[in-house]
């Protein structure tokens, strides 16, 4: 198989366009574990707040159904012994 020329210059340019991309992807990630890092140093959890990114990319209705899946998880696992969601779903289950 043979390329043109005008296909020859497309391919180099979707090529060196990704390649910068993913250089500008890897200078943004060096600078958000520097922003992370800055904030655990004046005392924020870091795990936490990439947490927090993560469900707010979410929408309301996907982080409602993942915390009923998880709830529902932890509750068959026994993981919710003890508490008041865990005595809400024990209730619940001899109703």
């Amino acid at each position: 198989m043979s390329l043109g020329t005008d296909s020859k210059q497309r391919l180099r340019y979707f090529v060196e366009r990704v390649e910068a991309l993913q250089q500008e992807q890897r200078a943004l990630g060096g600078d958000v574990k520097d922003l992370l890092t800055t904030a655990k140093g004046e005392g924020f959890d870091a795990r936490i707040i990439r947490k927090v990114l993560y469900l707010r990319r979410k929408s309301q209705t996907e982080r409602q159904e993942e915390d009923a899946i998880l709830d529902t998880y932890l509750h068959a696992l026994g993981m919710l012994e003890g508490t008041p969601l865990g005595e809400w779903a024990k209730e619940k289950e001899t109703a």
